[in-house]
């Protein structure tokens, strides 16, 4: 009897011992666990933290190249444009519409540039005015004002489009029109915007004498216009015409909620 209850109260004890240990090894071992999630959370916060570093260090080294290429040389032609246009009045003479255009284009490009630059060098710095489908009017006129007959054609049902696309639709007539001055020598131009139920189409047509037939590397402008459109999900076509000109159309996909 009694060596019963000794063998009952040894493993009573062992029970006991048992579950201490196992209490200890499951608090060493969620202890453990915890330790080795949180040095895999600072490692990730300290990559992320090098990476927004090194993120930060290309935006400044960005907006340095920029500021030292880009700005200085738009704002010389500025410069000069005014110049000639205060000398032509100086003289008694109206300065060309060509000289004027250039005046108010290199004035617009000038404050973009440093918004764009306000914008790479403060992180925490509100973005600056987007082009949008609405400020095509002035874009056209400008073109006008360049000396390239221009016509804007707005079909459908005007809406407010994402940001995104309403961007990208502004900056793909901005550099067709900008080919058209460039390329298309004695020309007009049509633009068309057309709002759809899913989409929102902008064409490009122009009648110049441009090449007929494009060379065998396209331009950054078309290929920055090409990534563009597929960045929002849409579908680019530049071609030239049969005999003569040439046509760009963008299709850019828009959610029926917006």
């Amino acid at each position: 009897m009694v060596r019963a209850r000794t063998v009952s109260a040894a493993a009573g004890v062992g029970w006991f011992l048992f579950g201490a240990v196992g209490l200890v090894a499951a608090h060493e071992w969620k202890a453990r666990l915890h330790e080795a999630e949180r040095r895999a959370e600072a490692a990730e916060r300290s990559r992320e933290e090098e990476a927004r570093r090194r993120a930060v260090e290309e935006r400044l080294r960005i907006a340095r190249e920029l500021h030292d290429s880009l700005t200085h040389s738009i704002s010389v032609i500025k410069v000069q444009a005014g110049v000639a246009t205060h000398l032509a009045r100086k003289q008694g003479e109206e300065p060309p519409d060509a000289l004027l255009a250039i005046q108010e284009a290199s004035g617009d490009a000038v404050r973009e540039l440093r918004a764009t630059l306000d914008v790479l060098r403060r992180e925490d710095c509100d973005a600056p005015e987007q082009p949008a489908v609405d400020r095509l009017p002035s874009l056209v006129q400008r073109t006008r004002d360049a000396g390239l007959p221009t016509t804007l054609r707005i079909r459908g049902q005007v809406r407010r489009l994402p940001a995104d696309v309403d961007e990208v639709a502004f900056r793909v007539v901005q550099e067709a029109l900008t080919n058209a001055v460039r390329h298309a020598g004695d020309a007009s131009v049509a633009v068309e915007v057309v709002y759809d139920d899913g989409a929102v189409t902008v064409r490009i047509d122009d009648d110049g004498t441009g090449p007929a037939r494009p060379s065998g590397v396209p331009g950054y402008g078309l290929v920055g216009m090409r990534e563009r459109v597929t960045g929002v999900g849409g579908t680019l076509r530049a071609e030239p015409g049969a005999d003569r000109g040439f046509s760009v159309l963008a299709q850019l996909p828009v959610s029926t909620a917006s």
